[in-house]
């Protein structure tokens, strides 16, 4: 009696699954909220959102590269030639056109210039994905458009970063600094979130 007591005890607990975890529970929400039955018809629908949000960045970005945040250095009256061609050969003058934060801000400024360039080439390769006439049915093609998003945003967000440490005088800056760690530590769960939704 008691070893059919005992044998039945122990195989109800060889048939029961192991609990999941919390982190498993929290995946399996998040899928469940985030899943799409049909990836390649709601890519198809958001084929005119993406290419409009990608091109409206592309031209932010332009124009942040052309018309950088602090301004650019003006020509007094009308350059000669003469002073171009010299200022053009020497560094350590600043040719009208030339970034005025460039030379306050020079480490600054060249992660601002690399993360803008990052957003603009992501943003364009978006835009060349979605008119190129490639067939979106395939996961790949989803996928690169996905992470290009991901890179575009990303990159706006550290390209806004950088120009407002430029620009922004600096006891503001730093009353501020922690709300800025702050907001990348958010931005970076985020992402980890849709990486995760991602490779699932």
């Amino acid at each position: 009696m008691s070893t059919h007591l005992e044998s039945s005890i122990i195989g109800s607990r060889q048939g029961r699954t192991p609990p999941k975890s919390c982190w498993a529970k929290f995946l399996g929400l998040v899928e469940s909220c985030l899943r799409d039955e049909d990836k390649v018809k709601w890519v198809e629908n958001m084929r005119g959102s993406l290419s409009l949000m990608a091109s409206i960045i592309a031209t932010m970005t332009l124009q942040l590269a052309t018309n950088p945040p602090g301004g650019v250095f003006q020509a007094n009256g009308g350059v000669p030639v003469s002073y171009a061609k010299i200022c053009l050969d020497n560094d350590t003058i600043q040719c009208p056109g030339e970034a005025v934060m460039a030379v306050v801000y020079e480490k600054v400024y060249t992660n601002f210039l690399i993360c803008n360039t990052v957003s603009f080439i992501a943003s364009l390769t978006v835009c060349l994905l979605l008119v190129s006439g490639i067939p979106l049915k395939h996961r790949l093609v989803i996928w690169v458009l996905s992470i290009g998003m991901c890179i575009t945003t990303t990159s706006l967000a550290l390209t806004y970063m950088f120009a407002a440490s430029m620009v922004t005088p600096d006891p503001v800056w730093e009353a501020t600094d922690k709300m800025f760690g702050r907001v990348l530590e958010i931005w970076v769960l985020l992402l980890g979130i849709v990486g995760v939704y991602l490779i699932i």
